[in-house]
């Protein structure tokens, strides 16, 4: 899609995990229709070679895209339908071979490559409890079952080999800035962007904007609002209020920040500001 840097996320892992040390670098995700799991457990199995303990893989049951780009990827509607027997596919690939295993991740086997599953409704919350797998929800987008999901997860999920007890993230769009009103001009790119997109026009990210007038109709300003509801924007103390709130709301053991930020130092601060803040909550 233009302005989405996700056509290859197996690069850009390694790309990003080849200029880091330490931090951990997970896909936020493979949307498995699109890929064979036999593929996947082989391009993670490299990566988590390559840079161990340092790779996580997350999987999207949507397709993502467009049925010519369906077809161009070789393939159907109907393979979002195999997801849940994909998934289960994939995790045989990470563990130990057993005997008489025709088919084996080389490399893959035994790596136990950490898979989170993600989704935006209910459906890969109840697949994700009922694996033992922890759950992320796009909540930076799609917020309307993010508490529904959150329960069903929480209250259906049975210990694996993988996790003990639940484990859910929860995603968050944050523009933080030295002031309320810098972190609203930032966020219009992003204002943009959803409406560029609900117009049939994605592309790259626009330049902030100090006035958003006549920009767009007070329908689409309530599409604005609704899809990113579980947006932060201010200045430190507003960012610390409102991941605060967010926390306790949701109970989410991680938070996914995003920030699409036209500007990248205005983007690097922005995560300056929000890592600040995670300190001065973790420490109350």
């Amino acid at each position: 899609m233009p302005g989405v840097a996700s056509a290859a996320t197996s690069v850009v892992i390694g790309f990003v995990a080849g200029g880091t040390k330490t931090i951990r670098i997970g896909a936020g995700g493979v949307m498995l229709p699109n890929h064979a799991p036999l593929v996947i457990a082989e391009q993670f199995g490299t990566l988590e070679s390559l840079y161990p303990g340092r790779i996580d893989l997350g999987l999207g049951r949507a397709p993502g895209t467009d049925q010519n780009t369906m077809r161009a990827l070789r393939r159907g509607a109907l393979d979002a339908e195999t997801f849940p027997d994909d998934v289960m596919e994939l995790l045989t690939y990470f563990r130990e071979p057993q005997p008489g295993q025709l088919i084996r991740a080389v490399p893959g086997a035994g790596l136990r490559v950490p898979i989170w599953l993600l989704g935006s409704s209910l459906f890969s919350a109840q697949l994700a409890a009922a694996l033992g797998l922890p759950f992320a929800f796009a909540s930076h987008f799609a917020p309307d079952h993010l508490m529904g999901a959150l329960h069903l997860y929480r209250t259906q999920f049975r210990p694996s080999e993988s996790l003990a007890r639940p484990h859910a993230m929860v995603g968050v769009s944050v523009f933080a800035a030295e002031t309320d009103r810098e972190a609203r001009r930032l966020f219009t790119s992003l204002q943009q962007a959803f409406v560029n997109l609900r117009r049939g026009r994605p592309g790259q990210l626009s330049p902030p904007v100090e006035s958003t007038e006549g920009l767009w109709t007070p329908a689409e300003q309530a599409g604005i609002d609704h899809a990113l509801a579980y947006a932060v924007v201010g200045s430190p103390e507003t960012a610390r209020q409102g991941l605060k709130e967010i926390i306790d709301r949701t109970g989410a053991d991680e938070l996914m920040l995003t920030a699409q930020i036209y500007d990248h130092a205005a983007r690097l601060r922005s995560f300056e500001i929000a890592a600040a803040v995670r300190d001065q909550l973790a420490a109350a």
